[in-house]
């Protein structure tokens, strides 16, 4: 009888988990790098160009118009120092400070988790109505929004003036800081709210009714329980909310600056000294202060959240 001999199988290829940790997808670097070009190409057009740019004019006497748009010359820190000595710059800063603590640090911290706190225990229709009406004042857009506040706090036939019976009070112009903090708060709440209502759906009920049967009143289960398990979620809110309010252009689309710059927060002053001031050069250089400052609050926020308890 014959003898019939199969064909010898090559043996798998062995993978190493050093081969798989450095391809977990299995695509390959070339096919990798292929998919994630195109995002890194968006990448280095629209940030990395741009801030490289930036970096330049901050170093030059670059403006639109004159002998300075035709031939800039270097300065080299001229304008930052020049910055950092500027009042108007110290005010605009100020002013910004101002506008983050009022309306991100403390406004839209404690209402969002005043609302999300309060929905925990109302009926289900009551909480999808008062999500449904913060969100709208969320996802409006900006101009949109300006318009509607500029109207509501309108000194002739305002609707606030209308219920305040208070004619030909001119809130922008008299409390514009204050105006912009209520305005801020009313649109940002939004996203705190939402993100404390997922931090708080992740306290285990447990522990609040071992608070409860313990004799811990409301305000000792907020303060003993609840706040320490969010903490995380505390600071990343503040970390994200400070940000963007620090980098927010909305209130020149309200106020554009006025009165007599006594609304321009640091975008709005960068703004009025590029463009309309033609001072490309200066601007580009507190752009880059400005920059440097987000850095800094990141970082403190990150050194805060690292040294969370476990």
């Amino acid at each position: 009888m014959a003898r019939t001999t199969s064909a010898p199988v090559d043996a798998p290829a062995i993978r190493t988990p050093a081969a798989d940790a450095a391809d977990a997808s299995g695509l390959g670097r070339r096919r990798a790098l292929t998919f994630v070009a195109p995002a890194l190409l968006l990448i280095a057009v629209f940030l990395v160009l741009p801030a490289l740019w930036t970096l330049y004019l901050g170093l030059t006497n670059y403006r639109l118009t004159g002998l300075e748009a035709a031939n800039p010359e270097v300065v080299g820190t001229a304008n930052y120092s020049s910055a950092l000595k500027d009042p108007e710059f110290h005010d605009a800063l100020g002013r910004t400070l101002l506008f983050v603590f009022g309306s991100a640090v403390i406004g839209q911290n404690l209402l969002g988790f005043a609302l999300a706190w309060s929905l925990r225990s109302v009926r289900r229709w009551v909480r999808t109505a008062v999500e449904a009406v913060v969100l709208v004042a969320w996802i409006l857009p900006g101009a949109v929004v300006a318009w509607l506040w500029i109207a509501f706090l309108e000194d002739q036939g305002g609707t606030l003036n209308a219920i305040l019976h208070t004619p030909g009070s001119d809130w922008w112009f008299d409390h514009p800081m204050g105006a912009l903090i209520v305005f801020n708060i009313w649109r940002g709440t939004a996203f705190s709210m939402m993100l404390f209502a997922a931090a708080l759906s992740s306290v285990p009920p447990s522990q609040l009714e071992a608070a409860r049967l313990a004799g811990a009143s409301g305000w000792r289960q907020l303060r003993d329980v609840v706040i320490p398990s969010i903490r995380g979620h505390i600071l990343t809110n503040t970390l994200l909310i400070s940000l963007w309010t620090f980098n927010d252009f909305t209130p020149y689309l309200i106020t554009k600056g006025e009165p007599h710059g006594a609304s321009a927060v640091l975008p709005v002053y960068i703004y009025l000294t590029a463009l309309p001031g033609e001072r490309l050069g200066f601007a580009s250089a507190i752009s880059l202060i400005m920059l440097l400052i987000n850095l800094v609050l990141a970082l403190m926020y990150v050194g805060v959240l690292r040294r969370r308890p476990a």
